[in-house]
């Protein structure tokens, strides 16, 4: 990084303001008599408190020694955020986007570690929770945020407290209860690219043990990518979601709650921009060019070669049941059950152009079961225990089928192709864990975990390739088969963390954390070298880390501080290769290598201030020195041109950085008008494993205004937003297959948009 982008980052935290008006209190004034929640706004003189269950108990936020942030719904709001990846930026070390070519999928990375290949076949790297329910894939993760209580996002490796291990960290999904006494709201939002959204949440009482509510949300947009010579849209938005509970408290010792959720996304495909020259591979003439990418600036128009018909669809459901009894004076059980089941139809066209080169329907099912078992232990002072028992069954079957009828050609003469392939992967995962915390003397408190995990993965795939005249001689029935395959791993993850209470206001810690992420099967292994060797090992994180807590005594300033030094070992990296180059049967080839081992040093700041009355600031800060010790690519030593290909690692910018103000003004009735305003920074982003300069985004800002009137009542709320307020042109993520015509596209975040939306609570 250099000095001027040091400079940089340093200016954007000092000088922007960004956004996050203030939930209003329900406190009651010693009249009592209850100010409007406008009024309320306008006289805010103190930070929310928070309570976070990042170590799966009720804690507050500032009290407990992990990095973590905490998100209300009002927070969510105040970010404009729809998705769940509308917390880019928000969050120091996290890089969260839309799945490359996915509508439904999100990749997400924490201080550098994630999953960068979205196959269904490789685990995440930060594992997804909603209402303590671990979501096993990435597609179908981009959740909808509409009727959510609270998000957390723990940074660093969660290997001992946590339904599945995960290396990078974990997010937090958690919904709203259903509440004691009737309450409900419904909002509708229209905006540019001909945004039209509904939503609506409904609860309360319905015997005298029994409490439930509804919620639902229906996105629709019409895109904001376009093929300039149909005038097709594509990029758009098209969800349905529904989730209910229903809880049971028939006494005081115990509650359960039945959940259910639906959601249903249908959409057109999502593209990206080609970033390098497209070739065909003439088996007698050799490379032939066939695409060269524009050198000016993405204006958002896109083509493709499938045609009408051809998008992206999504059903994902499930149910889970939540039992808690109070079985002593300071032990509780609770039991986690879950089913769910995803079904992903989606066509993505790779290579982003009317070639078909790269086009490929991906078509898999997944369902999964789990179990898991606490049992808590407080003895009201200084003692609190968490022991449990957790069971994880998933199958994911699939079909895929990848078409390029101008890959390859024989002196001149195109040659059809087709591949097909066929797979089922199994995933059985048993775990049990131990964690407590003893304040062994007054203001000192030890805290210690260990987790045992075992997973079997059984795995079966096969692919066939089809060529054309004149080739057809060529073409293979299977071409690759895996037989059925068992493979088994195990690993102790254990985590340490010593706290210091130095004073009402201020904690400090010092932590040790591992991580895991078993082992897999290649689900690319396209010809039968690959095969005969599709297993790729675990991987594992060490994080080590100092971090300082801190909120004022008037509740004004609130500052958290993290410093962390990570060693990652046996990176999962798929890499891009060509077999038998030249030949009548080349192979495009894909190999799994447990390639790297990582050093990665970070500092991350963010805190929160009240400025006056009714004004609020808050900023987050990190730096991340993520590089490789070493990175084993059989590539790299055959070739010396290639020797610069991993000199970055992916989705670890130097810098990242956000600050926001906002500020609400009463009037004279009694209503209050809110305005804020947002500047993100990130700097330098590597957007795959093989470091190509066209997959690379070079530092930027993205900035955002908004508006809220509330009424005097609470009734009312009227917002008004624009995200991407200067119409900033970045890219969020990659596909890089360049072994197959050189494929190597980018996907955009979107263009400036508007919306306006009126909600009414009652």
């Amino acid at each position: 990084m250099k000095r001027t982008q040091l400079s940089s980052a340093i200016g954007l935290v000092l000088g922007f303001a960004l956004m996050a008006p203030l939930q209003a209190q329900q406190t009651t004034e010693q009249s009592g008599t209850v100010k409007p929640a406008a009024t309320k706004q306008t006289e805010a003189t103190q930070l929310e408190a928070v309570t976070v269950t990042a170590r799966r108990r009720g804690e507050a936020l500032e009290k407990v020694p992990v990095a973590v942030s905490a998100f209300t719904n009002q927070d969510l709001k105040d970010l404009q955020a729809n998705n769940i990846d509308g917390l880019q930026g928000a969050v120091p070390g996290l890089n969260i986007v839309q799945g490359r070519g996915s509508s439904s999928s999100v990749n997400v990375f924490i201080r550098g570690i994630g999953q960068p290949d979205a196959l269904q076949t490789f685990d995440p790297g930060v594992g997804m929770y909603v209402d303590d329910v671990y979501y096993s894939r990435i597609q179908g993760a981009l959740f909808s945020l509409f009727d959510i209580e609270r998000v957390e996002v723990l940074r660093g490796p969660q290997g001992t407290l946590y339904g599945k291990n995960s290396t990078g960290g974990a997010i937090k999904i958690i919904t709203k209860e259903p509440s004691s006494t009737p309450e409900g709201a419904i909002e509708g939002t229209i905006g540019n690219y001909g945004r039209r959204e509904g939503r609506f949440y409904v609860s309360g009482p319905i015997g005298a043990t029994v409490s439930g509510n509804l919620a639902g949300a229906y996105t629709r947009t019409d895109g904001y990518v376009t093929d300039p010579s149909t005038g097709q849209k594509y990029n758009n938005e098209n969800t349905k979601a529904v989730r209910g509970k229903l809880k049971w408290q028939p006494s005081d010792v115990f509650s359960a709650t039945l959940s259910a959720d639906y959601t249903k996304q249908d959409t057109k495909l999502t593209l990206g921009e080609a970033m390098a020259p497209l070739y065909a591979t003439d088996l007698a003439l050799g490379q032939v060019l066939l695409y060269t990418p524009s050198t000016d600036k993405y204006n958002f128009h896109g083509e493709t070669s499938f045609g009408p018909g051809h998008g992206q669809k999504l059903t994902h459901y499930g149910a889970s049941l939540h039992m808690d009894w109070r079985l002593a004076d300071h032990w509780d059980l609770k039991s986690i059950t879950a089913w769910r089941k995803l079904h992903s139809d989606s066509f993505i066209d790779i290579d982003a152009t009317k070639l078909q080169l790269g086009d490929v329907l991906v078509d898999f099912h997944q369902k999964q079961l789990s179990q898991e078992l606490q049992l808590q232990y407080d003895n009201g002072s200084n003692l609190q225990a968490v022991y449990g028992l957790y069971y994880l069954d998933e199958k994911v079957p699939s079909h895929q089928e990848a078409y390029a009828d101008d890959l390859l050609r024989f002196a001149t003469i195109p040659v059809g192709f087709l591949r097909t392939i066929d797979d089922k992967l199994e995933n059985k995962s048993w775990a049990g864990f131990a964690h407590f915390n003893w304040e062994f003397v007054p203001s000192w408190t030890l805290a210690a975990g260990v987790r045992y995990t075992h997973e079997t993965k059984d795995y079966w795939r096969t692919t066939s390739a089809f060529f054309g005249a004149p080739l057809q001689a060529f073409s293979q029935d299977p071409q690759a088969v895996i037989p059925q395959t068992s493979k088994s791993w195990s690993a102790v993850t254990p985590s340490l963390s010593l706290e210091k209470q130095f004073n009402a206001q201020t904690m400090g810690y010092v932590s040790v954390n591992r991580g895991f992420k078993s082992g897999g099967f290649n689900g690319r292994a396209n010809e039968p070298a690959l095969a005969a060797n599709p297993t790729f090992d675990p991987e594992y994180v060490w994080t080590y880390e100092l971090g300082l807590k801190m909120r004022s005594a008037d509740g004004r300033l609130q500052g958290n501080i993290a410093a962390y030094h990570s060693n990652y070992t046996d990176f999962q990296a798929r890499v891009s290769e060509v077999q038998n180059p030249g030949s009548a049967t080349p192979a495009f080839s894909f190999p799994v290598l447990n390639a790297a081992k990582l050093k990665i040093d970070g500092l991350e700041f963010e805190g929160a201030a009240i400025l006056g009355e009714g004004t609020k600031l808050s900023a987050q800060l990190a730096w991340m020195d993520a590089r490789y010790d070493k990175f084993v690519d059989p590539r790299v030593q055959y070739d010396p041109n290639l020797a610069n290909l991993h000199d970055h690692v992916p989705f670890s910018p130097k810098f990242t950085a956000r600050v926001a103000l906002a500020h609400t003004f009463g009037l004279p009735n009694g209503s209050a008008l809110t305005f804020g305003a947002d500047a993100s920074y990130r700097g330098d982003t590597w957007l795959s494993v093989d470091n190509r300069d066209g997959l690379m985004q070079k530092a930027y800002t993205v900035t955002g205004v908004f508006g809220v009137f509330d009424s005097v009542d609470g009734h009312w709320q009227l917002r008004a937003g624009v995200r991407n307020l200067g119409d900033k042109v970045y890219k969020t993520d990659g596909q890089e297959f360049s072994s197959v015509a050189n494929i190597q596209t980018a996907y955009y975040g979107a263009p400036r948009n508007w919306y306006l939306s009126a909600r009414y609570n009652f």
